[in-house]
């Protein structure tokens, strides 16, 4: 069973940065297509980030340019970096498999005040 666990969360002003991590139980990141996702209140759970086995990534037009997804095999790690936030970015951050999720972690609230 796969376990997932996210912290880096955090209330930030409008315009600033925080890196999210997700570490993983066990060595599958170096097989499997990882995302960063989010929950905003009232909201569907959405992707905005992900990184492919050839470490390709894509994101959504929302984020495009302002968030970046990488990962580091030997830690397990999946981080998201996010700068210029805005407040609409406010929500609960989860990393998950892209492809066919495993058991979601708590996720990390993010929080951008204007």
């Amino acid at each position: 069973q796969v376990q997932l666990v996210e912290s880096g969360g955090g209330l930030v002003q409008a315009g600033g940065s925080l890196r999210l991590s997700c570490v993983a139980s066990g060595s599958i990141l170096s097989r499997a297509d990882m995302g960063w996702y989010r929950q905003a209140p009232g909201k569907q759970r959405e992707l905005v980030a992900r990184s492919t086995v050839i470490y390709s990534t894509i994101y959504a037009d929302s984020v495009k340019g302002r968030f970046t997804i990488s990962r580091d095999i030997p830690k397990n790690t999946v981080y998201l970096q996010m700068n210029n936030l805005k407040p609409e970015d406010t929500a609960v951050y989860y990393c998950n498999n892209a492809v066919q999720w495993w058991p979601w972690g708590q996720g990390t609230q993010v929080t951008v005040s204007s």
